[in-house]
């Protein structure tokens, strides 16, 4: 079912019942991957849409139908692929975060690889006259900071400016049972944040792009023609297993599932795991702990450049058989307290605190020594209002 995303048309299909507004909640089902048939895998849907036009694809490791990649599907297609942009980690998904994704040739294909994580986190007005059409399609894992929404953000800025088509290829969300988090103070926008939303958004990537045109958060995004080809057999509280790892240091489900209360951790002299087997799987720090499991980083693929603590015993928290999902703020609260009853600095990096959690108010109030349930109940109001907001984007039951 292809769904050509206009405020009117999500309205028609709240009507119809199609569109998963105001529906009770189905319980949660554990489905297998192949059982849910993501956007990409729709050809018949939109390859109409690509006929005659010049394509553009902002896309990476996770854009695959099947055993192949969507560019090789497409070319098989007989589309004309003109560009393909690369976000953080890569249009391979082998880089570190953080590090430089230079623009180049993809060495099977001969396509242009055009960076949106390198010098400029958008489109170029030359990169975009050269287009009729850009899709979108990459694994997200519904976490505010996680920066591929971003890169969505500025591409549909860029089409909405040059007036060109975008094609929004939908998958599950592995967190969209969850609807958690502080929302983002826009003072504190930055790209690992760029919308109002919580940091448990509760979204596929083609209900973000609706309300992302819906609520204007784009320049002129009246102007936007945007189509998403929905995810089939899904609903948001569905247990979804990846195929294909979202990124470098998220290899398995448990890292998701950690990724919405450990990310925070970036900004402390803690290690995650990165640069040890289990990255988002781990807690600890080696001059004092509050767990005995012990680990040393080193620099790997996709943790080259300088994981923290890299090269030094750790001890701390082993998380990975731990029953884990939603943002569970006890990590924080208790290394927070081990910190400050030796004296030390918890939040080295308290700016970049700041951006993750969408303001200064959640570290400000960990600092404070406010309880979980006194945290979490500041932003309630906020959420209640947002689950509203959301509502007429919402595209699954």
């Amino acid at each position: 079912m292809r769904l050509l995303l206009s405020l009117p048309a999500v309205f028609l299909l709240c009507l119809a019942g199609l569109a998963g507004c105001g529906e009770q909640t189905m319980p949660q089902q554990s489905v297998a991957p192949q059982q849910i048939t993501p956007g990409a895998a729709q050809l018949a849907e939109y390859l109409p849409l690509l006929q005659g036009k010049r394509v553009g694809l902002l896309v990476n490791q996770t854009s695959r139908v099947g055993g192949q990649h969507l560019v090789d599907v497409l070319l098989a297609q007989q589309v004309n692929i003109v560009s393909i942009f690369a976000p953080e980690h890569g249009f391979r998904g082998d880089h570190d975060a953080g590090a430089k994704v230079s623009s180049g040739v993809d060495s099977k294909t001969g396509i242009p690889l055009l960076s949106l994580y390198g010098a400029s986190k958008a489109p170029t007005a030359a990169q975009m006259q050269a287009l009729d059409i850009v899709i979108f399609d990459i694994q997200d894992v519904g976490v505010r900071y996680y920066t591929y929404i971003s890169s969505m953000h500025y591409l549909m800025q860029a089409a909405a400016e040059h007036k060109v088509a975008m094609l929004v290829l939908d998958r599950p969300n592995p967190n969209g049972r969850y609807l958690d988090g502080p929302v983002l103070d826009l003072a504190y926008q930055s790209f690992v944040g760029m919308h109002p939303i919580p940091l448990l958004h509760g979204m596929t990537v083609g209900e973000l792009a609706l309300m992302i045109k819906g609520e204007r958060w784009i320049n002129q995004a009246e102007q936007l023609a945007l189509t998403v080809i929905p995810v089939a057999n899904y609903q948001r509280d569905m247990a979804y297993s990846l195929p294909v790892p979202p990124s470098p240091n998220l290899p398995n489900d448990q890292a998701i599932a950690l990724y919405p209360s450990l990310g925070f951790f970036e900004a402390t002299p803690l290690s995650v795991g990165r640069g040890t087997p289990f990255p988002f799987q781990v807690l600890g720090y080696d001059k004092y702990s509050l767990g005995d499991f012990k680990f040393t980083p080193v620099a790997t693929p996709g943790a080259a450049l300088n994981p923290p603590l890299k090269d030094t015993p750790s001890k701390g928290q082993d998380l990975r058989q731990l029953q884990a999902g939603g943002l569970d703020l006890s990590y924080l609260i208790s290394w927070q307290q081990l910190f400050a009853e030796n004296n030390a600095t918890f939040f080295n990096s308290p700016d970049f605190m700041d951006k993750l959690a969408g303001s200064a108010t959640l570290r400000q109030q960990i600092e404070q020594g406010l309880t979980e349930q006194q945290i979490r109940a500041s932003w309630q109001s906020a959420l209640q209002a947002f689950a509203a907001q959301r509502q007429p984007y919402l595209l699954y039951q």
